[in-house]
């Protein structure tokens, strides 16, 4: 399930190029069109993946609490929810949670400081760009965050991130050097099949927290010898030793 995290990035990268394309197209140049040109854009695209894998850590703690407390299963059915969820939630009730959860005033904070670092001349703030980028309100990155809820602990969590933020990159990488790449209606095509790919990986995460017995689609919890509930898709057989009768005994 980590690497449908870098499948879900590639495929939803045409998203990213609607949302944060003016972003990357816009970004200031450093220096003349050689070497310094590219790792500006490098760094760009760099800081918005370090995001991702930070977010992923925080989802992953979450997560891990719960399935500490063996709700492996329950965590995957929930995480399938979440991502349902922000796919039919219309825009302007997102915005009132948040509103609610005060996330408004950290986004107002983060475009303070976009505003800011866009004026420098260095490749530094090209880095810090690419960071608050990924801190932008986006609900393609929520339903990767819905996903990564459900990988396995904290490093689980921050890999499934990384991988998203790199199935992303070719793409916006591409966009920063030329937005004209990418047609506007190209990128229409893919926004439309957003909602559809997102369908498609909560479908994934609720019929693997099932537990219906299909290897590495939907393994069962099994209690190990040391009471400890693990999925059992990879789980190697243990060989059962018996014992060994002597025959001559029994003569």
């Amino acid at each position: 399930m980590i690497w449908a995290g870098f499948l879900f990035g590639i495929v939803g990268s045409f998203h990213c190029v609607g949302m944060c394309g003016p972003i990357a197209m816009a970004l200031p140049f450093v220096g003349s069109t050689g070497w310094r040109y590219y790792a500006g854009r490098l760094l760009y695209n760099s800081g918005r993946i370090v995001t991702y894998a930070s977010l992923g850590a925080l989802a992953g703690a979450f997560g891990e609490s719960l399935q500490m407390a063996g709700l492996q299963q329950t965590v995957s059915i929930v995480s399938g929810i979440l991502i349902l969820l922000l796919l039919v939630l219309p825009a302007t009730l997102k915005g009132k949670y948040a509103a609610i959860l005060g996330t408004d005033k950290l986004m107002t904070w983060v475009r303070h400081k976009l505003s800011f670092y866009f004026q420098k001349n260095s490749l530094g703030s090209l880095f810090m760009v690419g960071l608050l980028n990924g801190l932008l309100p986006c609900g393609f990155v929520y339903i990767a965050l819905a996903g990564a809820i459900s990988a396995p602990g904290v490093g689980g969590a921050m890999l499934y991130m990384t991988l998203f933020g790199l199935g992303t990159f070719p793409l916006m990488f591409l966009v920063s050097l030329s937005g004209k790449l990418i047609s506007l209606k190209l990128r229409s095509t893919f926004n439309r099949a957003v909602p559809y790919i997102g369908t498609t990986l909560a479908i994934l995460f609720i019929v693997r927290g099932l537990g219906l017995g299909i290897p590495y689609l939907s393994p069962k919890v099994v209690e190990t010898a040391s009471h400890k509930k693990e999925m059992s898709c990879c789980s190697k057989p243990v060989a059962v030793k018996a014992e060994r009768t002597d025959i001559f005994n029994n003569r």
